[in-house]
């Protein structure tokens, strides 16, 4: 039986933090990792990182939409006919944004946001369950932005509301068979995602947090067995605010007021 970490989305940002520290976690019992990106150079740096560490292992697979779900789902039967596969850590990080109001937006780029946001994570999800086990982990990467409809961010917004609401049934249905599922849910991180959904116009994101800080804290809370992880007293202020103020309050305040530019 090969055990094995999976990370989707492991070439930059939280998905390089988790590998190093699934890495090095504490009672590991995976013997291998499987990083999945689009990028190989960036593949090939993280791998070189954690040697002597795991026995790490890329794939260069776009994972977008159903067919990109499909590529997973053959990557694991191919590799499970070698020698029988079981999931111990499965880390749902693949994913991205696009800032600005919605009828400015490129509406191919939308919906390709939705394709790997929601529909792979999906796929990634069902086409892995059969091979965890009681101790197994879903680690699924939502995001603040899940509890309240953004302006100049509705569609992320709404794909991650999908993540959050997916995590936590699945949750309530995998605890009878000892599989623990926990929604990472964090505000503003330090990594590309504002380049990448800027298309170039911010490089950073502005006043992130620790990218190591989250990820420690996901781990954390995912050994445990918690819904949701989200260390920041700031994004827990937030997230409880939206729970009480009515929608469309929240929908026309952060339109009126958190312009995000956009090339």
């Amino acid at each position: 039986m090969r055990k094995i970490i999976i990370i989707t989305g492991a070439s930059s940002g939280m998905g390089v933090c988790f590998a190093k520290q699934l890495a090095c976690e504490k009672n590991r019992t995976a013997d291998e990792m499987w990083l999945i990106a689009r990028r190989e150079d960036r593949l090939l740096k993280v791998r070189d990182e954690l040697k002597g560490k795991i026995n790490a292992r890329i794939f260069v697979i776009d994972l977008s939409g159903k067919e990109g779900a499909q590529n997973f789902k053959e990557l694991l039967e191919a590799e499970n006919k070698k020698e029988n596969l079981e999931i111990s850590v499965l880390v749902n990080n693949a994913g991205f944004g696009t800032y600005g109001e919605f009828a400015d937006t490129d509406t191919d780029r939308e919906m390709q946001m939705i394709d790997l946001n929601c529909t792979a994570l999906t796929g990634i999800t069902g086409y892995s369950l059969p091979f965890m086990k009681a101790g197994s982990r879903i680690i699924n990467v939502a995001s603040l932005a899940a509890y309240g409809p953004l302006g100049n961010f509705a569609v992320y917004g709404a794909s991650k509301a999908y993540v959050l609401s997916f995590t936590t049934a699945l949750r309530a249905e995998l605890k009878q068979k000892g599989i623990k599922v926990t929604a990472l849910c964090p505000g503003s991180v330090s990594t590309e995602f504002a380049n990448v959904a800027s298309n170039g116009a911010r490089k950073e994101v502005l006043h992130g947090k620790s990218a190591d800080k989250t990820v420690r804290d996901a781990l954390k809370k995912s050994g445990k067995g918690k819904a949701v992880a989200m260390w920041a007293l700031k994004w827990k202020i937030n997230s409880r605010l939206c729970t009480y103020l009515p929608s469309t309050l929240i929908a026309w305040a952060t339109w009126r007021f958190a312009k995000r530019p956009s090339k």
